[in-house]
């Protein structure tokens, strides 16, 4: 991935975006909890995240917690590291899941999605108007995820799941936000079929945002024009996916998954295929080609976006994806997903790696 230099202005519009977005988001619940949506593992991203129906391991806790009962591990554990914005934001995940018995499994997972090493620049200049370059310090803004999830098997054919989690939102030690949410997911299989659907943030997510500004920080507040944040609570609600895949076998050694989601948006009009107040419908399709279940080929499209290019034309686009996977022995699988390929002007392309880990691996016959 291209790096550039963080420089001064792009710093700026960091921090007054992080510090002023919560105050927004007091008075509508509109896009809040975004960095929960960007999805995790190399595995899925590489199909755009149709992934709902699909997932069968450790990261089936973010996907959909009724997929973590097709793990036929003791312990999986999987590991997920990214950047974007040219290596600004540091995006990382991790996850553990085991089986309780035959018929039921448990999940932790932990995500963050950072910038870390901000410049503070507030005591640059003291109050004699000297500068001083050791007086900066710095600082991170992070969103922090943990989840804590729980699967069943009610017959061969249907699973279900849930999951607790907690938001943390930090920005240095000025700002900082507490969540509580709940998720709850199916899988039904129908012969060569296989369906999905995941509700985030089911009851709705509240964030409760407090902040701790000293009097030296409430001037600069004044003098730039900005309100100064308050107290607050942010809500998210509730978000769903839909999705069907099937398998295929050519000559008994290759493999074919075809996967198609859709994403459902309840908080407004929002950029995608399907815009609706409150409703909105993004899809999503996925393939995954594999020789002997040992190597593995993705593709996805999804992501629809419309912007207003030159001479306000308008401009229709979908984010591809690609990735390719090996599994050794059933023990470790190595993923790569390279994502939003082509110049579409949304952002730069990413490259994601992730692992799974077996431990003490046995057959299960559910």
């Amino acid at each position: 991935m291209l790096r550039n230099r963080k420089t001064p202005f792009s710093i700026l519009l960091l921090i007054v975006a992080w510090c002023t977005i919560p105050a927004a988001f007091s008075q509508t619940p509109k896009y809040s909890n975004e960095f929960l949506t960007i999805g995790v593992g190399a595995r899925a991203l590489g199909m755009s995240n149709a992934f709902v129906s699909v997932a069968n391991d450790a990261t089936s806790g973010y996907w959909n917690p009724a997929g973590l009962t097709h793990i036929d591990a003791n312990i999986q554990i999987a590991l997920m590291h990214t950047e974007y914005f040219a290596g600004l934001a540091q995006y990382d995940y991790g996850t553990i899941a085991f089986n309780l018995d035959e018929k039921s499994a448990f999940g932790f997972s932990y995500l963050r999605f950072g910038i870390d090493d901000i410049p503070d620049t507030s005591d640059l200049i003291d109050a004699d108007g000297n500068i001083n370059y050791d007086r900066i310090r710095s600082f991170s803004a992070s969103d922090n995820a943990f989840m804590i999830s729980y699967a069943r098997i009610l017959n061969p054919n249907l699973r279900i799941g849930v999951n607790t989690k907690i938001i943390r939102r930090t920005a240095g030690s000025f700002a900082g936000a507490w969540g509580f949410g709940l998720d709850a997911g199916i899988q039904y299989q129908w012969n060569d079929w296989n369906f999905g659907f995941m509700g985030h943030d089911i009851t709705s997510t509240f964030n409760a945002w407090s902040y701790d500004l000293d009097d030296r920080m409430r001037e600069v507040f004044t003098i730039t024009g900005n309100e100064i944040p308050q107290n607050s609570l942010e809500v998210t609600l509730p978000r769903m996916a839909l999705g069907a895949s099937r398998s295929f076998l050519f000559a008994e050694k290759i493999g074919l998954l075809a996967t198609a989601d859709l994403f459902i948006t309840t908080d407004g009009k929002r950029n995608v295929m399907f815009k609706g107040d409150p409703i909105s419908i993004d899809p999503a399709l996925g393939l995954e080609v594999d020789f002997k279940k040992i190597i593995f080929l993705r593709a996805g499209i999804g992501n629809y976006q419309q912007y207003a290019g030159i001479d306000d034309q308008t401009t229709h686009v979908m984010q591809l994806n690609m990735g390719v996977g090996v599994v050794i022995r059933d023990i470790l699988a190595i993923d790569y997903a390279l994502t939003d390929v082509g110049d579409n002007s949304i952002a730069l392309y990413s490259n994601i790696f992730s692992l799974r880990f077996n431990i003490n691996r046995r057959d299960r016959n559910n």
